[in-house]
């Protein structure tokens, strides 16, 4: 995934060092609950089971979703209104737009 030319271009930053392993180990888990979406459909499991694991894998996406908006905005957002940035402003909005 190539990264687009912004004017807001801030890597993503952590509070301590252990927050990037915590998100890689979230992202792993739920990579575990999609192969494991698959295996059901595959194996034509039965449709209540196959939707509670897409269910459960959803509330892990939301959640970390919410940790790296939280984390976004406690920094690279805080950092660019500090600038006198104010279109990160916006960027915020539409993201949060994006995902309703």
């Amino acid at each position: 995934m190539q990264k687009k030319d912004r004017k807001n271009s801030h890597s993503i930053k952590y509070k301590n060092a252990d927050d990037k392993k915590k998100i890689l180990k979230r992202l792993s888990i739920i990579e575990g609950q999609i192969r494991g979406i698959f295996g059901m459909v595959d194996e034509d499991r039965y449709c209540s089971d196959i939707l509670i694991q897409i269910s459960s894998a959803e509330k892990a996406l939301r959640s970390l979703y919410n940790n790296i908006l939280e984390n976004h905005m406690r920094t690279c957002v805080a950092d660019e209104i500090k600038k006198d940035n104010l279109d990160v402003i916006d960027e915020i909005i539409n993201i949060i737009k994006r995902n309703r």
